[in-house]
């Protein structure tokens, strides 16, 4: 039977932690907009800040759905799956926003991940949801599944770029700057990285 929750209590934040993998879901306010859904993962990546807000990491790869839909209503639902272990979904549902790389709280917020995913060229932004809504259920459909680890080729790919390499390639790709319904997503050219903090 779901539960809703007041705050990421202990046994809710050990839970969300010990997933490999969540997932995104936000849409635009137009009805004939493109409703986007997308997974997350890489280790490091995502960050507990404190009993009602959560945080990740928004890295390069593919376009800018999330950002453009947040930069427009905020609107945002996180979602984990116990894939081993007794079932459970837990969800939050919440207020999402894109923290640019020249916005001061980026580097305020940096040391929240792990020092190797603080390094990478490839970050685009930071995404803050504060939780209006969090709830689980029983998760009794989702399948069971090994984890095996996370897939190395992200990493290396990005492993490639300079600073100024990964800006350009930001530019020239499809749905960065712009979302598919004509939304602004990220700022380009993108700003200098800033990792202190």
């Amino acid at each position: 039977m779901g539960k809703i929750y007041e705050r990421i209590d202990g046994g809710l934040r050990a839970f969300i932690e010990e997933q490999h993998v969540f997932f995104t879901a936000t849409a635009p306010l137009a009805a004939d907009g493109h409703v986007n859904v997308s997974p997350k993962g890489l280790a490091g990546s995502f960050a507990v800040l404190d009993e009602t807000t959560v945080a990740y990491l928004d890295l390069g790869g593919s376009g800018a759905e999330t950002v453009a839909h947040l930069r427009e209503n905020g609107r945002v639902t996180l979602m984990w799956c116990a894939f081993g272990g007794p079932p459970r979904i837990v969800r939050i549902h919440g207020t999402g926003t894109p923290v640019f790389r020249d916005d001061p709280r980026f580097a305020e917020l940096l040391p929240h991940f792990d020092e190797s995913m603080r390094r990478r060229t490839d970050l685009r932004a930071l995404i803050t949801v504060r939780a209006e809504r969090i709830s689980d259920t029983c998760g009794f459909a989702v399948p069971f599944m090994e984890w095996q680890g996370d897939r190395p080729l992200h990493t290396r790919r990005f492993a490639r770029e300079t600073d100024e390499s990964f800006a350009a390639y930001c530019e020239k790709k499809e749905h960065v700057g712009v979302s598919l319904d004509g939304l602004p997503a990220l700022p380009l050219p993108l700003p200098p990285l800033s990792r202190e903090g």
